[in-house]
């Protein structure tokens, strides 16, 4: 009988060493992921600048616009949780679409080289924020499932392994259209 109880403490244990090197692992990654998406904003705030002085200098009235957007991107760089981030980045999206539909109105500067770069580099450095994002996320739904469920969510309130909360843009931002006047 003895025998019995020691092999389930054994067990016992066992699962509790797997379920927290788990989590841990699970939240090592999600740490990992966000300072994936962290630099992948970085570059999209370097990149911003110069591409606001690209249409600038085809299109000086649209002060307002490219107010709106730095007004964006400093917002953007100052979140700090993911939430306050999807909410800024989305923002920021709304705003840079902003920025193309203008851009749209100068054939000269749609054909220029430089702005054309400038914009397929965007477009690759967008890219890499959603696959980053999509990443995160999912380590994130795992990391939180395994401290909901149980018996691991034991292990994750013994260890205090807290949830972590999704990225996630604001979905009323990105289904606006931009509202571009050149009057």
């Amino acid at each position: 009988m003895s025998w019995i109880l020691i092999a389930a403490v054994v067990a016992v244990g066992l699962y509790a060493v797997s379920a927290y090197n788990k989590l841990v692992s699970l939240r090592n990654s999600s740490e990992n992921a966000w300072s994936d998406i962290d630099v992948q904003l970085k570059r999209r705030y370097e990149l911003i600048p110069n591409l606001v002085e690209s249409v600038k200098g085809y299109a000086q009235h649209e002060a307002g616009t490219f107010e709106k957007v730095t007004q964006a991107r400093s917002q953007a760089m100052q979140a700090t949780t993911p939430g306050e981030k999807g909410a800024a980045e989305g923002n920021l999206t709304q705003v840079l679409k902003s920025l193309f539909a203008v851009a749209e109105a100068y054939p000269e500067l749609k054909a220029n080289e430089n702005f054309l770069a400038l914009q397929s580099e965007l477009s690759a450095i967008e890219d890499a924020i959603q696959n980053a994002r999509r990443y995160y996320n999912a380590v994130v739904r795992d990391l939180n499932t395994g401290c909901d469920v149980f018996p691991s969510n034991v292990v994750a309130n013994l260890f205090s392994i807290g949830k972590k909360e999704y990225f996630e843009l604001d979905e009323a931002v990105e289904r606006v259209a931009p509202q571009v006047s050149f009057s």
